[in-house]
């Protein structure tokens, strides 16, 4: 019984400091901040906004019904953690989709975890937090790397440190970000795995990554089979590349002076064996006369 009267004193000393403008908690060391900062405190729904950082942009309906028919059954048992923006005002730093569903079920309050942090704090907290995800698409964490790297200003080195990957894994991640809009959004729609990612990036070609996509979507393609196409294709376009023969200085010199006698830019095509053709373009009849002369040695 003395252990619930001590629960119950403990929750209104914490509610009576968060509601008092007075003794209202700026920064970690302003007075009473070791009784609320680090806390777990009921906090009203409508006192709490969501983070403009968060990284995650897209919410399954269907999981947060999910998640909202737990929290109704079981309640919420990881607090969310929120940072202190201003008197009785926070901002959620990390647990939007508990946040949602207990605003989907009409609850008022939410268990919640205080800490005081700048707004690069709070980005830093909330792309880290989101990182160590298990349900995240492999795009959705390229953007939590290069946001980090980009806005943290980190080097690849430093973010391996404080979110614990190799750096192998992190470079891989932001590698993703190269494949076209297209085949991103197919990897964010889970019809593409990271592994079939990693392989279509050996493509250079825009045009030709697309055409892999779509035959992996038609077909089915498993990971090992679609780098297998990859090299397929990476070998057909190596022997379809012809090897232009390298055109020597003094026929290099030659051809500025044709293409100055008759005053256009002429072309010289050389095979292997040396045989080749000058091609002068002319832009008209009376061009091509005036060419033809030229060639007959008319004045």
């Amino acid at each position: 019984m003395a252990k619930t009267t001590k629960k119950k004193a403990l929750g209104r000393g914490l509610s009576a400091l968060l509601s008092d403008p007075e003794n209202d908690i700026q920064s970690a060391q302003d007075k009473n901040a070791d009784k609320v900062v680090g806390s777990i405190v009921e906090l009203s729904l409508e006192a709490i906004e969501v983070n403009p950082f968060q990284p995650r942009s897209s919410f399954s309906e269907d999981a947060l019904k999910e998640l909202a028919s737990s929290i109704r059954e079981l309640g919420v048992i990881q607090p969310i953690t929120v940072r202190k923006l201003d008197f009785n005002k926070y901002q959620l730093v990390s647990g939007e989709r508990r946040f949602r569903a207990s605003k989907m079920l009409g609850l008022e309050t939410i268990p919640s975890y205080i800490r005081i942090a700048n707004d690069q704090e709070s980005l830093e907290m909330a792309l880290v937090e989101n990182i160590q995800r298990q349900d995240l698409d492999p795009i959705e964490v390229a953007l939590s790397y290069q946001r980090l790297i980009d806005e943290i200003d980190l080097t690849q080195e430093e973010l391996s440190e404080r979110v614990g990957k190799k750096r192998s894994t992190i470079a891989n991640y932001l590698r993703l970000l190269k494949l076209d809009p297209i085949i991103q959004t197919g990897m964010r729609d889970g019809f593409l795995s990271m592994g079939h990612g990693r392989a279509l990036i050996n493509i250079t070609s825009a045009e030709v990554q697309l055409k892999i996509y779509e035959h992996i979507l038609k077909d089915q393609l498993s990971v090992r089979e679609t780098e297998a196409l990859v090299r397929k294709t990476q070998e057909g376009s190596s022997k379809n590349k012809k090897t232009t023969p390298t055109i020597d200085e003094k026929k290099q010199k030659a051809l500025k002076q044709i293409s100055s006698y008759f005053g256009a830019k002429v072309e010289l095509k050389v095979n292997k064996k040396g045989n080749g053709k000058l091609i002068v373009p002319f832009s008209s009849d009376e061009d091509f006369q005036r060419i033809k002369k030229l060639i007959q040695g008319d004045s």
